[in-house]
């Protein structure tokens, strides 16, 4: 078996998506196509079920995998034990993240690799956490971050970075500003304000007011919550470090409210999965500088 058959199955197999395999390998889509089938001439069985426009992997498919995952990464190690005396790190680093990490947390992270490791390629993927996740067991991604209460996922391994404080803000003109000693229940009233379901303090904060129900706009991004909480159109749980500006500045006040769980940004990778050199740095460097900063 060649090993360039096995990449691609494997990529395949990670996003049952010959287009999207394609795209991420660089290929064009019949070459793809090709390579699975001549991989599966050569084994004498079918690797994936054709459903229409759908794929899924067969029986043999599946017995394959993990066999395919551990050639790659001992084919990824036996390289960089010869490559890493190297000087400049090079290679892509696929990264799985999300807007408030990405917007207020990584910049000073990709600054660095931008300007002193030219030669790596980071690609970022807007995820949110259990897609991260699923995304990291299957290869899909090389490292993820995650803002979680939870520090220990199933398959992978992971650092807690730093505790992520959190803030409830509301316009300075709304009821409940000035308020000392508010209680879940007395937001029960107020118009809630947030991102899009799945963003864990979006989630976690929904869930603890869940006895009263009270009033959800979903705006789908941060940025676009702060703006319509500055508009007075309610009330939102975000990290404090998304809206310190703001705070600074008056346009947000925080209201005397303190949410009754924690969340860790962390980052992420398959357990397992032996780290080449640039995604060891990159590691390196997101925890030093992203543990450093503090809301």
């Amino acid at each position: 078996m060649e090993l360039r058959l096995l990449v691609t199955f494997e990529k395949v197999a990670a996003v049952l998506s010959f287009t999207r395999a394609a795209a991420d390998l660089r290929y064009a889509q019949s070459s793809v196509t090709g390579q699975i089938r001549s991989l599966e001439s050569s084994l004498g069985v079918e690797l994936f079920e054709r459903l229409g426009s759908r794929i899924r992997l067969t029986e043999a498919g599946e017995r394959l995998l993990p066999y395919a995952r551990r050639i790659i990464e001992l084919s990824e190690e036996a390289r960089a034990a010869v490559v890493e005396t190297e000087e400049e790190p090079a290679g892509t680093i696929a990264v799985g993240t999300m807007e408030s990490l990405t917007s207020y947390r990584l910049p000073p992270l990709l600054e660095l690799f931008h300007h002193r490791y030219p030669k790596v390629r980071l690609s970022l993927r807007p995820t949110l956490g259990d897609e991260t996740r699923q995304a990291l067991r299957q290869g899909t991604y090389d490292i993820g971050f995650l803002m979680e209460p939870e520090t220990e996922h199933a398959g992978l391994e992971s650092e807690v970075l730093a505790e992520e404080p959190l803030v409830l803000v509301g316009s300075p003109r709304h009821p409940l500003a000035g308020r000392t000693g508010l209680v879940s229940a007395d937001l029960a009233a107020g118009q809630l304000v947030g991102t899009e379901p799945g963003c864990p303090y979006r989630d976690l904060f929904e869930r603890e007011l869940r006895e009263w129900s009270p009033p959800f706009m979903e705006f789908g991004t941060l940025e676009a919550t702060k703006r319509g909480v500055a508009g007075g159109l309610g009330i939102a749980l975000v990290p404090r470090v998304t809206v310190s500006e703001e705070l600074a500045s008056g346009a947000l006040v925080e209201l005397d409210w303190r949410p009754p769980f924690t969340l860790f940004t962390q980052i992420a990778w398959r357990r397992g999965k032996r780290l080449p050199a640039q995604v060891r740095l990159f590691v390196e460097q997101a925890r030093r500088l992203v543990s450093e900063q503090r809301g």
